[in-house]
């Protein structure tokens, strides 16, 4: 019984040494107060990017690999659109016939128009010959009282006014028709012109759709994983591609409520990696929650309001990423910091070195 009561002490003694020495541990390890600054931990973050079909295809070809840096507009996965190329080679020559079709409606759209001015022609003719044989038989008529003509003269200069006004008539009947025709011509050039309008949005969509063939990189990044292979029938949506966005790094960090209400989007921030603790990294504050992530009891104590946490985003400077982009990667932890006061300098180990 002595024996089990010693090894119970034992016990509990080992337990409070473990602990002194993980507290001694996190003291010695935890970053040092800076005055001044507010500070929170949080890791590395990169914009992932998944990058999906808009059509069911056959992934027919890959270029590139995991890890592989990649640039915007880079090439990075092909698909199998056989079948979409051939409907877009059917759907250009309905445009062409299309084109063809409305030009023919254009011609005869002149051909009528010229036609009109024919027959408007024609009534101006008619027009003057009526106005000549009536003429005339107005001087049969003063020559027949006088003997100079005969009745029958008179009879053929009547016959020829009633003939010119009849032809004077039909004249006027071809210019009508012509310009009936012209707007039948103009309809169906119209309609001719919409096909047009037609084939070629169906040729423009065709190309929309075979251009969705290739998989693009939308930024330049980093090729995490390829969650497609050559040869998998892939259906609309079905992922290809994670690509990071390596140019938007940044860290996401929690602050007090008292600290948190100080900050706003636009302060200066330094980061400081545990890979790379002598080598702070600048960025930008670029995001402050308008809500606390931890929500509260109903009835709050000082301790309790003390809890309230905020997220704070701070995202590093695009140039200092593109100059040392090799020693950064996403998900490396560290440490945020915030100056309260614009004005102050940065402490000598947060400050920026070549």
């Amino acid at each position: 019984m002595r024996w089990l009561q010693h090894r119970a002490v034992g016990a509990a003694l080992a337990l409070i040494a473990l602990a002194l020495a993980a507290g001694a541990w996190y003291w010695w390890q935890r970053p040092p107060a800076l005055a001044g600054l507010m500070a929170g931990n949080g890791r590395l973050e990169a914009v992932d990017i998944e990058l999906a079909t808009r059509l069911a295809a056959r992934l027919q070809r890959l270029h590139v690999q995991e890890g592989q840096r990649v640039l915007a507009g880079q090439l990075l996965a092909e698909l199998d659109c056989a079948p979409l190329q051939a409907q877009r080679a059917q759907t250009l020559a309905q445009w062409q016939q299309a084109r063809a079709a409305a030009a023919t409606a254009l011609a005869q759209v002149a051909l009528r128009t010229s036609e009109r001015a024919a027959a408007i022609a024609q009534v101006t003719q008619r027009d003057s010959e009526l106005q000549a044989a009536r003429s005339r038989l107005v001087r049969s008529r003063q020559l027949l009282g006088l003997g100079g003509v005969s009745r029958q003269q008179l009879d053929d200069d009547r016959a020829r006014v009633g003939s010119a006004e009849g032809a004077l008539a039909a004249a006027r009947a071809q210019v009508a028709a012509a310009a009936a025709a012209i707007e039948v011509a103009r309809s169906v050039a119209t309609e001719a012109q919409a096909g047009v309008g037609t084939a070629h949005a169906a040729l423009a969509r065709m190309d929309v759709e075979l251009r969705d063939c290739s998989i693009r990189a939308p930024v330049a990044g980093q090729v995490q994983y390829l969650v497609a292979r050559p040869g998998e029938m892939l259906g609309v949506g079905a992922r290809v591609i994670s690509l990071l966005d390596t140019s938007d790094l940044g860290m996401s960090f929690f602050l007090p409520e008292a600290d948190a209400g100080r900050v706003v989007i636009g302060d200066e921030a330094r980061l400081v990696l545990d890979a790379h603790p002598g080598q702070p990294v600048p960025a930008v504050v670029s995001y402050v929650s308008a809500v606390a992530q931890f929500t509260p009891k109903t009835v709050e104590t000082l301790s309790e309001r003390q809890k309230l946490m905020f997220r704070v985003r701070a995202r590093v400077d695009p140039r200092w990423v593109e100059a040392n982009r090799p020693a950064l990667k996403s998900g490396m932890p560290g440490m945020a910091y915030v100056r309260l006061r614009r004005a102050q300098p940065w402490p000598a180990p947060l400050q920026l070195r070549r």
